[in-house]
């Protein structure tokens, strides 16, 4: 398999975007989902695939009364197994950590069959961590990207039709106020989805890997604090790279004849690196997304937050100002306003915010837009309101 014509693609997931070319509707956290988590684990799954790095994912040795590719294809779809008390010794009792002489019914035998697995746990997971970003861009339905048309982006001095299109962006607003709560809450559940996403794929692991994932980390953290002799790598007890394979066939005279066979899985010395990285990072992500969703619940519950933000982030006007602006608007508002903050110059989003709050203090005095705009092409925010207008 051609390994990096295959990676190239997968970084399409954390390519840089230009504001200007692409409207931004989440935050980094949730593109840390969507974006560099689904490259990682496609990256991985990838590379689990990928026969010219390792070779052969497992070779198996025999007496010889078995074809070595027949032993290989039946160790391989089955299962291998080590005993998991025969890790101490090495060259002296055991031949490789779990690899010893044992007897059945009295020693523990610990199966192996996850391997041929891994390649679609990867992917699936991938696939799991893209799914939230998939249900907000469906629900978002592109409005951000259509009310910003004409203003997103950095801009070097104004124009008319820039200028006109922002008014057009401040009418439609005023238009909309108190209408985007359902828009809102697509995007704080999405959010959830992202936090119970991490959190659910740490228990997906740790079943797949038969209870092994939530210590594993911590275990190859002690290791090096453990005696050289009597040590036990966690990463080779998890993934061990020499199992035990048992084929059954009968002989010439129709007795059943046992082949105890040595199986190299030089699969697992990706495996064991890809998963101890996922550990740390998958941890890392939950804690991050913890972090966010509570700063979101505190945005929804806490106006104040929502002054702090305009203020601090945004830079915009005074907190007598922005105070009133955020008793004038519901969560909903305050969302889109955000985003479009995202997607602005400061200077313009500023200017933006100046104007809806000197409308919102009028009151229902205001002129209507002229006529010579609904004479004119419709711009994006148009088209928009006139798309809610034809399903009411």
């Amino acid at each position: 398999m051609a390994l990096f014509p295959m990676l190239s693609s997968v970084a399409g997931f954390i390519k840089v975007r230009y504001v200007v070319d692409k409207a931004n509707i989440d935050n980094a956290v949730f593109r840390a989902h969507y974006r560099l988590t689904t490259a990682i684990l496609f990256g991985c799954c990838i590379l689990v695939t990928a026969n010219n790095l390792i070779g052969d994912p497992i070779a198996c040795i025999t007496d010889g009364g078995i074809p070595e590719h027949v032993i290989n294809t039946f160790c391989w779809i089955t299962h291998t197994f080590t005993l998991p008390d025969k890790h101490v010794g090495v060259g002296k009792h055991v031949a490789h950590p779990g690899v010893s002489n044992y007897v059945d019914g009295t020693d523990q035998i610990r199966y192996h069959a996850y391997y041929q697995w891994v390649p679609f746990m990867l992917f699936f997971q991938g696939a799991l961590f893209y799914i939230p970003h998939w249900i907000w861009k469906n629900w978002e339905e592109g409005k951000v990207r259509m009310i910003t048309d004409g203003v997103r982006g950095a801009s070097i001095g104004q124009n008319e039709d820039r200028q006109s299109r922002q008014k057009q962006l401040v009418q439609y607003l005023i238009d909309t106020l108190h209408m985007h709560n359902v828009y809102a809450s697509g995007y704080f559940l999405c959010e959830i989805f992202n936090f119970l996403n991490v959190v659910g794929n740490m228990f997906l692991i740790d079943s797949f890997l038969g209870g092994e994932f939530f210590t594993y980390g911590i275990k190859v953290l002690e290791l090096s604090q453990e005696d050289q002799e009597n040590r036990i790598d966690p990463m080779v007890s998890v993934f061990p790279r020499v199992t035990k394979c048992t084929f059954h066939k009968f002989g010439p005279s129709g007795s059943l004849q046992t082949h105890d066979a040595l199986c190299v899985l030089a699969l697992n010395i990706l495996n064991e690196k890809i998963y101890i990285f996922l550990w740390f990072w998958f941890i890392l992500l939950a804690i991050i997304s913890g972090m966010a969703l509570a700063y979101s619940i505190a945005v929804i519950t806490l106006p104040s937050i929502r002054e702090t933000i305009l203020l601090r982030r945004f830079k915009f006007g005074t907190p007598q100002s922005v105070s009133a602006l955020i008793r004038k608007t519901q969560v909903g508002d305050f969302l889109l306003l955000h985003l479009l903050g995202q997607n602005m110059n400061m200077a313009e989003f500023n200017e933006v915010l100046d104007d809806l709050s000197s409308r919102l203090h009028l009151g229902n005095n205001l002129p209507t837009a002229p006529s010579t705009l609904e004479l004119s092409p419709m711009y994006p925010m148009d088209k928009l309101r006139l798309h809610k207008e034809t399903e009411a």
